[in-house]
């Protein structure tokens, strides 16, 4: 009778498969002298250098190579939630304000509590904004026209990782060296993002996601700008209905 093979030695050739190499050229990047024949037979186990060099070309989980778990590859996830959390006296989550001249420096002050201590900050009773932290942004130039305009502000929710991030989001991202007001693409590996703009003048921008600091997904906006003349502009698109309405049903009558 057939023995059965361990569940490392299926899984092992499983992943061989999956890239299409030979069991010459899987040796061959693993590092093995001879062919994987031996260990897909079940006479050579899997050493420790092998493991190794599975989890460092192919993010292979470990756990789930010796049937220990089911989530196949290592985590890729990145920390993004905030480096400095911000607390009012009244022992509440402060919304601390980050203007266009304070985003210059914020990747590089990004964990001195002084410095924040610096910028001004306040608080939302509104149930929306308790249970999570929040930062507000101010909006730089025009690349996310018509949605946001220059100097406008922008409230953010705290994101832990990139997986928790809602696809096609606007957030506010935190690089090493920016800060940036984009909409959000995540990729199928979520080892990339693409950031778009809403102005199609600017082209979008693909980042690692491992060159993230943190990821602030935007919930809301405040606008210093008030548009007076949009209820007049609806108002007449409203009696401009009615008229060409009326104009329609008399047509109808003269038939």
């Amino acid at each position: 009778m057939k023995s059965k093979l361990p569940i490392e030695v299926t899984r092992f050739k499983e992943i061989r498969e999956k890239y299409n190499f030979t069991q010459q050229t899987f040796a061959e990047t693993l590092g093995i002298k001879s062919s994987t024949a031996d260990i897909e037979r079940g006479k050579s186990k899997i050493s420790g250098s092998i493991v190794v060099e599975l989890m460092e070309q192919f993010k292979v989980n470990p756990l789930w190579l010796y049937g220990k778990s089911n989530q196949k590859e290592l985590s890729t996830t990145v920390n993004t939630a905030p480096k400095i959390l911000t607390v009012t006296p009244e022992n509440n989550d402060g919304i601390v304000l980050v203007n266009v001249k304070a985003a210059a420096g914020y990747p590089h002050n990004i964990q001195d509590l002084d410095w924040y201590e610096e910028l001004p900050a306040f608080t939302l009773p509104l149930p929306e904004y308790r249970n999570a932290t929040y930062r507000g942004f101010q909006v730089e130039g025009d690349s996310m026209l018509p949605g946001l305009h220059p100097k406008e502000w922008v409230l953010g929710k705290s994101v832990e990782n990139v997986n928790m991030l809602n696809n096609h989001a606007i957030c506010v991202v935190v690089l090493h060296d920016s800060v940036l007001v984009k909409k959000v693409q995540k990729h199928d590996n979520n080892e990339h993002l693409s950031l778009i703009s809403l102005n199609p003048e600017y082209p979008p921008i693909t980042i690692n996601t491992f060159d993230i600091q943190e990821l602030w997904e935007v919930k809301s906006k405040i606008s210093m700008e008030l548009d007076g003349d949009a209820g007049n502009i609806a108002l007449s698109q409203i009696q401009q209905s009615i008229t060409e309405l009326k104009s329609e049903i008399q047509y109808l009558k003269n038939k």
